[in-house]
């Protein structure tokens, strides 16, 4: 009898422990999620900048129509991406193409000078630190879920609940390059 009652008492340890660890995986899983999720809410209010500045300097330098375009299908993209790898993409190439968007705008002082210009430019600029704080609140979270799922014995639960690792929100590759400055 008292055996019985040991080896149930071990079975309810073991089940409740199981939940627990389920649980956790669940929750981790959802603080992703919510994390991307703010990355994407980010990055649309991005894109929905890029057909204002677009239009501001087009009036400037509408023969430049190449950049414009490219900065179009960049943002087109972007709109389009449903997870943080085509996400990711998105954002590197579109930071490449504001890049030369903003170049382009050096050799026009008067789109620099243009106040609705200087506007959607301070505002792309505080969405840029957002995406960039909250990407890092994403790979925070996926560090975590990635250990959790690592580590033994919850490894072994992970298997046998389908809780498989998830990718980082990586920086675009011209970010993570040193920045060549010269001096005229």
């Amino acid at each position: 009898m008292y055996a019985l009652l040991i080896i149930l008492g071990l079975v309810m340890i073991q089940a409740v422990w199981t939940i627990v660890v389920y649980n956790k995986f669940v929750k981790s899983k959802l603080l992703i999620e919510n994390n991307f999720s703010q990355i994407n809410i980010q990055c649309k209010k991005r894109f929905d900048l890029i057909p204002n500045l677009v239009e501001t300097v087009k009036g400037f330098a509408a023969h430049e129509k190449e950049t414009l375009e490219n900065v179009i299908q960049a943002r087109n993209m972007g709109v389009s991406a449903d997870n943080p790898e085509t996400l990711a993409n998105a954002n590197t190439r579109l930071t490449q193409t504001l890049g030369k968007l903003f170049a382009l705008s050096e050799a026009y002082p008067d789109i620099k000078a243009n106040s609705g210009f200087i506007t959607l430019h301070q505002e792309l600029v505080s969405l840029e630190k957002a995406i960039a704080v909250s990407r890092q609140l994403y790979n925070d979270s996926v560090m975590m879920y990635n250990r959790k799922i690592m580590v033994f014995p919850n490894s072994i639960f992970a298997f046998v609940f389908r809780f498989y690792k998830v990718e980082f929100f990586d920086a675009p590759d011209d970010e993570t390059q040193n920045v060549d400055v010269k001096f005229s």
